[in-house]
């Protein structure tokens, strides 16, 4: 009868055990909430989540993206707003292919000047690195003034053009961009 019992009590000690290991097992495995550079907040003040979703292309994750906006912000008036856009990479990347697929995706808002192309090209390949898998890079939208950009949390560098900006967080916002779900899940827009 005692032999019983004390499988009994080790029975109960072990479900409890599993119990209260397997929530924090879950924890260490989900993916940390995204966060913004804190100089980046010191100068555009509260910026609010809004949206983050999963890019997936053929079935490989390139990405996870996550949008802020000043509270109270529209899709409407995002263009003339602060907003902030992390990038956290899923894979390594060269900042070359950064860069070129940047000019394609923002094409589709409109043609570009072979000189736009041409500097705004230049402009990226000197404020994107290579990425690895794991890094973060976040993209400050800086209305009348252009864009600025950090990686893994330090400043990278700026492009001062108001045209350039737009363009660029279009690639995501736009509602020409070659990925509306995503647009939708970064706004907060119902599917």
């Amino acid at each position: 009868m005692f032999k019983l019992f004390l499988r009994l009590v080790a029975g109960a000690l072990c479900a409890i055990v599993l119990k209260t290991a397997l929530p924090v097992a879950a924890q260490q495995q989900a993916p940390a909430a995204p966060m913004l550079p804190p100089d980046l907040v010191q100068s555009v003040g509260e910026l609010s989540l809004r949206g983050q979703t999963r890019l997936r292309v053929w079935g490989f994750e390139v990405y996870d993206a996550a949008l802020w906006t000043a509270p109270g912000a529209s899709a409407a008036t995002l263009e003339a707003q602060p907003l902030a856009l992390e990038i956290r990479y899923l894979r390594d990347i060269k900042g070359r292919d950064l860069a070129e697929r940047s000019i394609r995706e923002m094409q589709r808002s409109g043609a570009l000047s072979a000189d736009q192309e041409r500097r705004w090209l230049d402009e990226m390949l000197r404020v994107f690195p290579d990425v690895r898998q794991g890094d973060r890079l976040v993209g400050l939208q800086r209305p009348g003034a252009g864009a600025s950009f950090w990686i893994n949390g330090r400043f990278q560098g700026e492009v001062r053009d108001i045209e350039f900006a737009r363009r660029f967080f279009g690639i995501w916002l736009s509602p020409q961009t070659s990925e509306p779900a995503m647009r939708r899940a970064l706004l907060g827009l119902q599917p």
